[in-house]
């Protein structure tokens, strides 16, 4: 049996005549059979005297009574409703004949083993050609599955509206379809603007890295655990250089057969300030434990000189790619008062500039470095401060050129120099100098590069003394 009531009339034939059905009122009813059967909500109708005129199968599904059990029954009393709740029942329902838009109400239905189910319920009339109510419709779901939908439906606005965090649904061409607020702020542009375009024209780098992660989430599914990716983001201020957080969910369609992917929902939150903190701790921790290992290794050496050197070789190590110690000419330090002589620097050890290997003990003639006027080295003695110096963006040659001329080797663009000072006196400079692949020497940088240069002075003045 269906799941409606058919209707119609029958018109007496002649014996030449053959019956002819009327083909267009069946394929409505049909057509209207399937369309309610195909339903995910249960629905159930009723004429004005309250008898049950269409029963679906999701209807059938929760309460367990059939098509053919359930139509044509006078109201839900008896079989769907216990017999003491029927009249109130009835009466929500019945109501919505003359109430303007859907009523909704929450009671308990019967199923046909007994049980009872909560359901909740939305009713409207039915009008007839004539507009006048002719009965009511009403569909109806388990109560705690309309939760479910109407929790999943206020996270995703949530998540769309005022979540701290950025989401942005990416279509399967990789582009953005939806981008909730905390997403635009990041990405520095409108929320609309974003929309539809690659996530090139969005990102300066970390590109390449998000598409990937993309794609294999698109095809392989969600990854076990959060990633973290380093990006850059074009801003009116520049490029600026964030990490995020990133989480990565598959979107699969729910009405399909068979999972086709809608795209991927994409979480992340910036940890920019977290990460560098922790690189700088990390940071710091390795350059303690640098300094007290050349310390250990230091206090071994016989001679001073050589002590030096092991603190200049310990501090090399993921801070600088070659190191000089400058002294001064003459009798190896200057006083505070001494600024109206002029200073000159004798080499006194070096790393060597070709292969790698211990720093060099140089120097025995004591011929001056020949430094021009205002060499950096210098002014970090002249002003008994560190002076950090740095080629810039210039041609390769243009680098080398200006590496030549400061008595550095070739390849050297960033350069530090720290004073060395010990018992009040000015010894000399040490200088560390980087590569076209590190970056420039920072605040930081400078603050270890001082801490090394007093144990080097130490080194050195003893060494003095001892020659004395």
């Amino acid at each position: 049996m269906s799941a409606s009531r058919r209707s119609g009339t029958t018109d007496e034939l002649g014996p030449d005549e053959p019956e002819q059905p009327d083909q267009p009122d069946r394929d409505g009813a049909d057509l209207l059979a399937a369309l309610l059967d195909g339903m995910d909500a249960a629905l159930c109708a009723f004429d004005a005297d309250g008898v049950v005129t269409h029963w679906n199968r999701e209807a059938e599904r929760i309460l367990g009574w059939t098509a053919a059990e359930a139509v044509g029954r006078h109201g839900f009393a008896g079989w769907a409703v216990r017999e003491a709740d029927a009249e109130e029942v009835e009466g929500r329902l019945m109501s919505a004949m003359q109430a303007p838009g859907r009523q909704v109400h929450e009671f308990a239905l019967l199923t046909k083993d007994g049980g009872r189910v909560l359901v909740r319920t939305q009713s409207a009339a039915v009008h007839g050609p004539d507009g006048k109510p002719a009965g009511v419709y009403c569909a109806f779901s388990e109560v705690h599955a309309q939760i479910d939908l109407e929790r999943s439906i206020a996270l995703s606005e949530a998540l769309f509206e005022d979540a701290s965090w950025g989401v942005v649904l990416v279509d399967a061409d990789l582009r953005p379809a939806v981008v909730n607020a905390h997403a635009a702020r990041a990405l520095g542009i409108g929320r609309t603007a974003v929309l539809g375009r690659p996530l090139g024209e969005l990102l300066a780098q970390g590109v390449e890295e998000l598409e990937s992660a993309l794609t294999h989430v698109l095809a392989e599914g969600a990854p076990p655990a959060p990633a973290e990716i380093w990006v850059s983001v074009r801003t009116p201020e520049g490029e600026q250089r964030r990490c995020w957080r990133c989480g990565f969910v598959r979107l699969a369609s729910p009405l399909a057969e068979e999972p086709v992917p809608l795209g991927v929902g994409w979480l992340f939150n910036d940890v920019t300030v977290a990460k560098q903190a922790e690189q700088e701790a990390s940071l710091l921790r390795f350059r303690g434990n640098q300094l007290h290992r050349a310390a250990r290794a230091a206090a071994e050496c016989e001679d001073p000189a050589e002590a030096a050197t092991i603190h200049l070789d310990f501090a090399l190590a993921g801070f600088a790619d070659h190191a000089l110690i400058d002294r001064v000419a003459g009798d190896g330090s200057l006083a505070d008062g001494d600024s109206d002589v002029p200073v000159r620097l004798v080499r006194v050890a070096a790393t060597p500039s070709g292969a790698p290997g211990p720093s060099l003990l140089t120097g025995q003639a004591g011929l001056p470095v020949r430094y021009a006027e205002g060499h950096p080295a210098l002014q970090c003695v002249e002003r008994v401060g560190s002076v950090r110096a740095s080629v810039g963006s210039v041609p390769a040659e243009r680098a080398r050129e200006w590496a030549l001329a400061r008595q550095w080797p070739p390849d050297a663009v960033h350069a530090l120099c720290a004073v060395l000072r010990s018992r009040g006196r000015t010894l000399g400079a040490v200088t560390f100098l980087r590569g076209a692949g590190r970056s420039p020497f920072e605040r930081s940088d400078a603050a270890y590069a001082e801490d090394v240069a007093l144990r080097i002075a130490a080194a050195l003045d003893l060494a003095g003394a001892l020659r004395g």
